[in-house]
């Protein structure tokens, strides 16, 4: 999935967890450490409730060992545990544990999630927005081995490993052609646990609006506002980011250049929100190709401000039988201004080197296909297709 916000007054779902550490995670010798980790979410596009049922944790100081190989420490949840993501935004962590074992570099780390099946038919599964009606997700991949990610985690004797498992629902949930059934593909990035980032309010008037952090247009932190528009999006590693407001029927709105260091910096006050002005959208659509099934791709558009930056206006993953994808993008000029302290008032204007104009990429794997730039119009529809 990344691409959100919090002052650690960490708030740990009902996740009661016994936890469990073998393949030599001991008992806390002096050559050991421990590492504790915990479950956020980014924001879900068309989605009221995100469900997944966590099993447990994997680590080995091998990238390239395989499921039954020795060395493996574990944190264990028993019973698995069902956390709906979107709970966990906006500061909210679900803390998976921690658990013992010896110091050293740790490459890869396994996500392993409870399948669906006769006792727990929906241990895995999504509540479109506007449906009454609870359906499974299908896990094609991740409930046996788990999910792999190559990750660079190092515990030292005596000491705690603290990282949070940054779970993107937006890019994990994907429509399977006219079936109506969902297939989860979970994008997880493995972050360290930091009390740095970014906070603020936006215009909580304007429905279904999503807060990021970007560098380079690759969304680092994504959060939704709470009913108040306030917003929280940590961890953060430390430097400079564009924050970015983007929602339905209004123009996307960038605060460039805000620093992060070892806090959470504020970027205005309750009385001051970001507001975002009204704008007509246009589409930019078409189908992505590949030789495998289901397809598997996520396409995004992204913008490039007059003063250098990239920022991602919208992204979506393909549909995983068919390929297509349509994504609504603001058919007017994003809005933006120069961070400022708070109180300090934030002027935006429009960005007329950014304009309407927007580049596409297709990402498959490790493979990245770009198209464009191509000008969005007021209820327009560009299509652009992508082969693999």
């Amino acid at each position: 999935m990344t691409m959100r916000t919090k002052s650690l007054a960490v708030v740990a779902t009902s996740l009661a967890l016994l936890l469990s550490a073998c393949g030599g995670g001991g008992g806390g010798s002096a050559d050991s450490g421990s590492l504790r980790l915990a479950l956020t979410d980014a924001p879900a596009c068309g989605y009221d409730h995100v469900n997944v049922t966590v099993q447990k944790v994997r680590v080995h100081q091998s990238s390239t060992a395989a499921d039954g190989d020795a060395g493996w420490s574990e944190v264990v949840l028993a019973p698995a545990k069902r956390v709906d993501l979107l709970t966990l935004s906006n500061g909210v962590l679900a803390e998976l544990g921690q658990t013992a074992l010896p110091a050293g570099h740790y490459t890869q780390l396994r996500l392993v999630l409870a399948g669906n099946d006769a006792a727990t038919p929906l241990a895995n599964s999504v509540v479109l927005t506007g449906a009454s009606r609870e359906t499974a997700l299908s896990t094609p991949s991740a409930q046996q081995s788990g999910l792999k990610m190559n990750v660079d985690l190092t515990v030292s004797a005596n000491q705690m490993a603290d990282f949070v498992l940054d779970f993107n629902a937006c890019k994990s949930v994907v429509s399977n052609g006219a079936s109506g059934n969902h297939i989860l593909k979970p994008v997880v990035t493995v972050v360290p646990r930091m009390v740095s980032g970014v906070a603020g309010f936006a215009d909580a008037t304007i429905a279904n609006t999503t807060v990021s952090l970007q560098q380079a247009g690759v969304v680092v932190k994504a959060s939704a506002p709470d009913s108040t528009g306030k917003f929280l999006l940590q961890p953060v590693a430390a430097g400079t980011y564009d924050l970015v407001f983007t929602a339905p029927g209004h123009a996307t709105t960038v605060i460039t250049g805000v620093p992060v260091s070892t806090e959470v910096t504020s970027v205005n006050t309750v009385s001051t929100p970001v507001s975002m002005a009204a704008a007509a959208s246009g589409s930019l659509a078409g189908t992505v190709t590949a030789p495998t099934s289901p397809i598997d791709a996520t396409v995004a558009a992204t913008q490039v401000l007059a003063n250098g930056d990239k920022i991602e206006a919208a992204s979506m993953a393909a549909d995983a039988a068919t390929g297509a994808y349509s994504l609504a993008v603001p058919a007017t000029a994003p809005m933006t201004a120069a961070y400022a302290a708070a109180p300090a008032a934030l002027s935006f204007a429009a960005d007329a080197t950014a304009g309407a104009s927007y580049l596409l990429s297709a990402t498959s794997g490790t493979t990245v296909k770009t198209a464009g730039p191509v000008t969005a119009t007021s209820g327009g529809v560009v299509t652009t297709n992508f082969a693999f």
